[in-house]
C-alpha cells in the first residue's frame, strides 16, 4: 500500500478520535472522554461509538488480555459536534478472563452501552468456516466513490474521506440497483493507510469498519438502497466475536447475510476474513427498518 496524502490524513483523523483522553475523575468508574468525527447528518456513526467504547475498557486491562466478544446496545442518536464521555466499570477479573462494562454518554444520559469480555492468550481445539473461493478479489473492484455516478457531489466526497477503503462486489446501495433481491452480500474493505503496530488498535478499527455495510444485507433483499426518500434505518444492537489477530490496514472480506426481517426490524450477520482465508470475526446486529408507503 502507497497512501497518498488525502489517505495519510483521513486515517490520522480516525486515529485521532480512538486516542482518548482519559480524566482525574473517578468514582467506581473509570472516566474516558473523546470527539467524533464531522458527519453530514450530524450523528455519530454507531462503529465510532463502539470502537471508542472498546477502547476505553482495554485501557483499564493488561496489553495481553484482549478482547474475545462484545454486546452493545445503541439507546440514543449521538451528536457529532458535541464531546463523549465514557465510563468503564471493572465489573469482574479472573485468572484468564475480565469483563468490562462501558457507556458512552452526552448531556448526562447515555447514548451506547456495551458489556465486553477479554482473556489472556490460551490452546484449544480449533476449526473455522472457510472463506468462498469463487469471489472476486479486491484489485477487481473499484472503490465505492468511483462507482456511485449521479449521487450529490457532498455524498461521494463524504465517500472519499473515509479512512476505509470500502470495494462492494456486488452494486453499492447509493443508487437504486438492478442486482438480484438476495439476502447477502460481499465488501472488501481495509485502512487506506497503515495503522500502528498495536493490536489493540486494530481491535477497534475492526469493530468500527463492522459498523459500516452491514445493514445493506436487510435493504438488497427488498431493492431499497440508502438514498430512497422516507428510508429510516437505525442500528438497534451489536454483538461481535473477535476469533484471531489480524491488521485492519489489509485486505479484508466482510460477507454479509440476514436470516430474517419482520415488525420493522432486521437481522444482520457477518463473518471476516483476510485476504488469505483466515476467519478473523463474526458480527451480528439488529436495525430498525421503516420503508416509506405509498399514499
Amino acid at each position: 500500500m502507497t497512501p497518498d496524502a488525502h489517505a495519510i490524513s483521513t486515517v490520522a483523523q480516525l486515529l485521532s478520535v480512538l486516542d482518548l483522553d482519559s480524566t482525574q475523575a473517578r468514582t467506581t468508574e473509570d472516566i474516558f472522554t473523546g470527539s467524533s468525527h464531522p458527519m453530514p447528518s450530524g450523528r455519530i456513526y454507531g462503529g465510532q461509538v463502539l470502537a471508542q467504547s472498546l477502547l476505553a475498557a482495554e485501557r483499564t486491562l493488561p496489553e495481553d488480555r484482549a478482547v474475545h466478544s462484545m454486546h452493545g446496545y445503541f439507546l440514543r442518536p449521538g451528536d457529532a459536534s458535541q464531546g463523549i464521555t465514557i465510563a468503564v466499570d471493572r465489573i469482574h477479573d479472573g485468572r484468564s478472563f475480565s469483563t468490562r462494562r462501558s457507556q458512552a454518554y452526552q448531556n448526562g444520559v447515555p447514548i451506547f452501552s456495551m458489556i465486553a469480555s477479554f482473556q489472556d492468550a490460551d490452546p484449544g481445539v480449533e476449526h473455522a468456516v472457510p472463506m468462498p473461493d469463487d469471489v472476486p478479489g479486491p484489485e477487481m473492484l473499484l472503490p465505492d466513490e468511483q462507482r456511485v455516478e449521479g449521487l450529490p457531489a457532498g455524498v461521494v466526497r463524504m465517500l472519499s474521506d473515509r479512512a476505509a477503503d470500502v470495494r462492494h462486489i456486488d452494486s453499492p446501495l447509493f443508487l437504486p440497483s438492478d442486482d438480484s433481491r438476495v439476502p447477502q452480500q460481499g465488501v472488501w474493505m481495509r485502512m487506506k493507510a497503515p495503522l500502528p503496530d498495536d493490536q489493540r488498535i486494530h481491535r477497534a478499527a475492526l469493530a468500527y469498519l463492522s459498523d459500516m455495510t452491514i445493514q445493506e444485507s436487510i435493504l438488497r433483499a427488498h431493492g431499497l438502497f440508502w438514498g430512497l426518500p422516507g428510508l429510516k434505518v437505525a442500528s438497534l444492537d451489536h454483538a461481535m466475536w473477535w476469533h484471531r489477530p489480524a491488521r485492519v490496514d489489509e485486505w479484508l472480506l466482510y460477507l454479509q447475510e440476514s436470516p430474517n426481517s419482520r415488525g420493522g426490524r432486521g437481522l444482520a450477520q457477518g463473518r471476516i476474513y483476510t485476504e488469505t482465508g483466515d476467519l478473523v470475526a463474526s458480527v451480528a446486529q439488529e436495525i430498525m427498518v421503516r420503508v416509506p408507503t405509498a399514499e
